[in-house]
């Protein structure tokens, strides 16, 4: 894919992370859960720019999801998104380029890894123990992680037949 294809392919999902990111906040809070915890489904479209487009892009794409919280939510719900994703996205990239990792397991520890920096952000604001969060967090994140990985490996048969997902490996 040349450099033309790669930024359309960036601007392309940068919106459906976007679209994805704001139909989520349209969803009610779910019961049992911290507050502001979200299914992810807009980290779908980094995991898929994390494997096939490079590591540089998906962190853009988790600074673009950054912003657009800081703008619509505010500076806390930006400080929480900018932290959670951009060491998610390490995460994914990592485990999509140096191991032989399924796009299941991929998610879950984007999942994981996107709480944990956020419970810190959130210890670090409050200074408060953010601990009782931690096991349903840990549930949550099992359970969104595999939602957004399986979602992904759904979809991939059709990006590649669309040509768009040359560089991401079928798991």
């Amino acid at each position: 894919m040349g450099k033309s294809g790669r930024i359309a392919l960036s601007g392309m999902l940068a919106a459906l992370a976007l679209a994805l990111s704001f139909l989520e906040g349209l969803l009610p809070p779910l019961p049992g859960m911290p507050p502001g915890a979200k299914m992810g489904l807009s980290n779908i479209a980094v995991m898929y720019a994390a494997g096939s487009i490079g590591l540089p892009c998906a962190l853009g794409l988790a600074l673009v999801k950054g912003i657009f919280a800081l703008l619509t939510r505010g500076f806390t719900a930006g400080l929480m998104s900018l932290s959670g994703g951009l060491v998610s996205t390490l995460c994914m990239w990592l485990l999509l380029k140096k191991s032989p990792a399924s796009l299941s397991l991929t998610g879950v520890c984007g999942a994981l890894t996107h709480n944990f920096a956020q419970l810190v952000v959130a210890y670090w604001i409050t200074v408060t123990s953010v601990t009782l969060y931690v096991p349903f967090l840990l549930i949550f994140s099992l359970l969104t992680g595999i939602l957004t990985g399986s979602v992904l490996k759904l979809t991939l048969p059709l990006l590649e037949k669309l040509n768009i997902a040359n560089a991401v490996q079928k798991r």
